[in-house]
């Protein structure tokens, strides 16, 4: 099939393009990150960029924020040529990005984060001004949001820190902003705030600045954005007004077959096995978790209102326990999940070391057996498992914490919103790989923060207000009902 050309494809010639790269390259020893991209963004104008893991997106991204340098290839910002273009170039034009994996200083807080990007809030009374900026652009981006300004970053939830991080780049004094590059970030967002995000990209687009919108939530790119741009290895495969795309289309020019019956393809036993988690409300209006082994059990509701801890209480209480063995694939994989430091295959076999074992020693080659299997099973992109985990992708590297857990022998997995920053393709390959542990008596407990994947689960909680307060059965499970639940409904 072909698409059309790139610089080609929108019906008019933008007349104010604020960025134009053309032939841009870049390279990591023989690994091609970029291999001639052809890219380019009008003032204004929003454009969702979409791909598999590992496609060049968020090098592309790297590349116009000036946090890497390209290899080759021109560039130009606001009509004027680009010779040497870094973070300090970037920002004094405009332009900010907000990066997949966050990039605030945990041991500050949110007004002395936006310090950070704001040199000239100086002299006494910074800390006020500043305060007043991040928490004026807050109230803007995510009414209600409740976030305390001065709480050091590493004591907010993940989807709090998400939230500081996008209004930070939104942020202006003395330098109007006029290009913003979002890289994902939905990822650690609830609905709600979701929505309002979506919402506000619009509202800004409105008003001249240009926005870059990757993400794997396809929907969101055919709500907000004027253009989808594809990418596939490192290049630029095709371009099209999103006013002419359907879901089902943007995915076929990604190159991915997408089974939109995910619910279909597993055959569910009579019965399931025994009990395995059976957690116990903190009262009378929090129902038990419980839990038999082959299910696959789903937490729903309004995000931050006690999944998260509840999954990490209930995966506390069965390690305490030590009935079964469990995992837990977190989904703030750069805090809790990778070891930065570490090969793809120490990051893999990790949770497996004690059955790696012979005569008291790590058999050194059933580790990299091992750790191949699940690499290929799981279809990780990388020249070979030895290669640093932090030169993956983001979403390639939450390809190896799956591969942990299903690689160990737990017979409990406990899911963190995992598929953050997972493309389509790996989506739906994970949907399956985990449809058929469980038809295997693998449990898995399943909190996630995209509608779409509780079809995959047998039964769901909902949460609201810190309780599970309602319990849905199979085809049951139904959009509709869980937002009902979610705001308190008459079944919540």
């Amino acid at each position: 099939m072909i698409y059309s050309s790139p610089l080609t494809a929108t019906s008019q010639v933008l007349s104010d393009l604020l960025i134009e790269v053309r032939e841009v390259r870049k390279t990591y020893g023989a690994v091609q990150a970029l291999c001639g991209v052809d890219f380019h963004l009008g003032s204004g104008e929003v454009v969702g960029l979409v791909g598999h893991n590992g496609a060049g997106k968020s090098t592309l991204m790297n590349v116009l924020s000036g946090a890497v340098q390209r290899t080759a290839g021109s560039f130009r910002y606001a009509e004027r040529e680009v010779d040497i273009w870094g973070p300090a170039q970037a920002q004094a034009g405009g332009l900010r990005c907000i990066f997949q994996e966050l990039s605030l200083c945990a041991n500050l807080s949110a007004a002395e984060n936006t310090r950070i990007l704001h040199r000239q809030l100086r002299g006494p009374g910074w800390r006020r001004r500043a305060r007043e900026i991040i928490l004026r652009t807050l109230d803007e981006i995510f009414p209600g949001h409740g976030i305390d300004a001065d709480k050091k970053i590493s004591d907010l939830a993940i989807g709090e820190r998400q939230m500081v991080e996008i209004a930070r780049a939104f942020t202006e004094t003395d330098i109007a902003t006029r290009c913003v590059i979002l890289d994902e970030p939905t990822s650690a967002l609830g609905h709600q705030a979701t929505d309002q995000l979506l919402a506000y990209i619009r509202k800004a687009a409105s008003r001249g600045v240009a926005c870059i919108l990757i993400t794997h939530r396809l929907n969101e790119i055919l709500a907000v954005c004027n253009r989808a741009v594809v990418m596939v290895d490192g290049r630029v495969v095709g371009e099209q007004a999103t006013a002419d795309l359907s879901r089902s289309r943007l995915v076929a020019m990604m190159g991915t077959i997408e089974n939109t019956d995910e619910r279909s393809t597993r055959v569910v036993p009579n019965t399931f096995g025994p009990l395995v988690v059976d957690h116990p409300g903190a009262d009378v209006n929090d129902r038990a978790v419980q839990a038999a082994a082959g299910e696959i059990i789903g937490f729903a509701g309004l995000d931050g209102h006690g999944q998260r801890e509840r999954l990490r209480a209930i995966f506390a209480a069965t390690q305490k326990a030590g009935t079964t063995s469990t995992a837990y694939v977190a989904g703030d994989r750069g805090t809790e999940g990778v070891f930065a430091l570490w090969s793809i295959a120490d990051n893999l076999t990790l949770r497996s070391l004690n059955a790696l074992q012979r005569y008291g020693f790590v058999s050194a080659s059933a580790a990299r057996a091992l750790a191949k299997r699940w690499s290929e099973r799981l279809k990780i992109k990388a020249p070979s498992i030895d290669t640093p985990i932090l030169s993956l992708s983001g979403g390639n590297q939450q390809k190896v914490l799956f591969a942990r857990a299903l690689a160990s022998d737990a017979r409990v997995i406990f899911l963190d919103d995992p598929m953050r920053g997972v493309d389509v393709g790996t989506k739906q390959e994970v949907y399956q790989l985990i449809r058929t542990e469980a038809t295997q008596g693998r449990t898995f407990v399943w909190y996630t923060t995209e509608l779409e994947e509780l079809k995959n689960c047998d039964r769901l909680y909902v949460f609201r207000e810190g309780r599970a307060v309602e319990e849905i059965h199979g085809d049951a499970i139904d959009q509709g009902r869980i937002l009902e639940a979610s705001f308190g409904g008459a079944n919540g």
